[in-house]
């Protein structure tokens, strides 16, 4: 067995004139075989802590994911690798992400929640094989759903907060079985990945909104402010829509609280799905949300705005009774490096169109811009409604 005689320590302990005396002895009892397993184990540890560094200084949990990955795969090559997790630990929702030979594919897992496996693993801190896990469990609504997976060990992702989430990990493709050595090294980067992601979620959570899961105002007016910055270095137009829940107070004193944060819940999850990656929802209080769209002029978002409204429009709000359909108003605003603008007059003149809207008759769109109200363009667009559904822009 190969030793390390070119490191400092294994020079000095070679080279002691006793070692040299007694050296077949030694071989014979296993002495050196020995320090060369320590070696190799430092080896590892270093190897470990080397991988755990750039998991946690990775910047999203996208990146976490990814990194870990490649730690996972130059170790050994599983079939497949899943990620599950809450971005919110106060909701249910989860995210997937699932990769194949280091690549991101759509495994189509409906998963719902997770935290039918929490009382498990606040026992069981560590990978665990899935038919064991199947058998502890023994709820076939909540397994038959991760079956498509194949996995053959979970591993879970535990916090201060409970379970964070879990990780999927099929067949070793190179192998039978997962070793003991496997599992140890598994055991001990997935302690690292659940401190990164942790310490991500907790971070998150600081710059959202615990009932929505959008963006807070706070962090919406710090990106708000930047984007003024960089509209003047740049000469690029930003845009943002200020939106408000037509008749909320209807929802709150007639049907309860709970039926309005229902509604508020329901239009926070349109209102992400109907903007881009880049642009930024949030919830700016109350029942007011706010959308900045970066590099986007009046006219593209009126649209986004409008498709917003109409998603709005149609969306389905689960309650019983049934709540009576939900509109939404909104006022756009578009700033330029033409102007020296602060981000409260931006906010300003975006919720004045926004007034505008609500005096116009509500669930319709309204473009803040310079001059007087624009009614040959309110009256073409009211005609439009005759025929079509309604296009709703006016311009203050």
């Amino acid at each position: 067995m190969e030793r390390n005689e070119n490191s400092a320590s294994g020079y000095n302990f070679l080279s002691n004139p006793k070692v040299v005396e007694n050296y077949a002895m030694l071989q014979e009892i296993g002495v050196f075989a020995y320090i060369d397993s320590l070696d190799q184990e430092i080896s590892n540890y270093k190897n470990l802590f080397a991988g755990a560094l750039d998991i946690v200084n990775r910047a999203t949990i996208s990146e976490i994911m990814d990194a870990t990955v490649w730690q996972i795969s130059d170790h050994f090559l599983p079939s497949v690798i899943v990620f599950l997790w809450k971005p919110l630990q106060n909701r249910e929702d989860i995210t997937i992400k699932s990769y194949k030979s280091y690549r991101l594919v759509d495994l189509s897992l409906q998963v719902d929640s997770i935290s039918v496996f929490e009382p498990f693993f606040q026992k069981h801190n560590e990978p665990v094989n899935f038919k064991y896990l199947c058998a502890e469990i023994n709820n076939d609504s909540c397994l038959k759903p991760l079956e498509p997976a194949e996995p053959e060990l979970v591993i879970p992702i535990l916090g201060l907060s409970g379970l964070y989430g879990m990780v999927l990990v099929g067949r070793n493709i190179l192998g039978d079985e997962y070793s003991q050595k496997e599992l140890a090294f598994l055991r001990n980067l997935m302690s690292f990945v659940s401190k990164a992601i942790q310490n991500h979620l907790h971070y998150e959570q600081t710059l959202r909104d615990l009932k929505t899961g959008l963006y807070n105002s706070g962090f919406f007016m710090d990106r708000l402010s930047q984007e003024i910055i960089r509209a003047k270095r740049y000469q690029t137009e930003t845009s943002i829509i200020i939106i408000d829940v037509d008749h909320f107070k209807d929802f709150n004193d007639i049907y309860g609280h709970l039926a309005g944060d229902r509604v508020l819940e329901t239009l926070a999850i349109t209102i992400k799905q109907g903007v881009r990656l880049g642009d930024v929802p949030s919830r700016f209080g109350g029942e007011e949300f706010t959308v900045l769209l970066p590099d986007t002029n009046s006219e593209p978002a009126w649209i986004v705005a409008e498709r917003l409204r109409v998603m709005a429009e149609t969306m389905k709000v689960t309650w019983e009774p049934p709540l009576p359909q939900v509109t939404i108003s909104l006022g756009v605003f578009t700033f330029n490096n033409a102007a020296d603008i602060t981000a409260n007059e931006v906010i300003r003149r975006a919720d004045k169109a926004l007034y505008i809207s609500k005096e116009l008759g509500r669930n319709r769109t309204t473009v803040w811009g310079n001059g007087l109200l624009n009614r040959v363009r309110h009256l073409e667009e009211e005609s439009k409604q005759k025929l079509a559904k309604p296009m709703k822009q006016t311009e203050v």
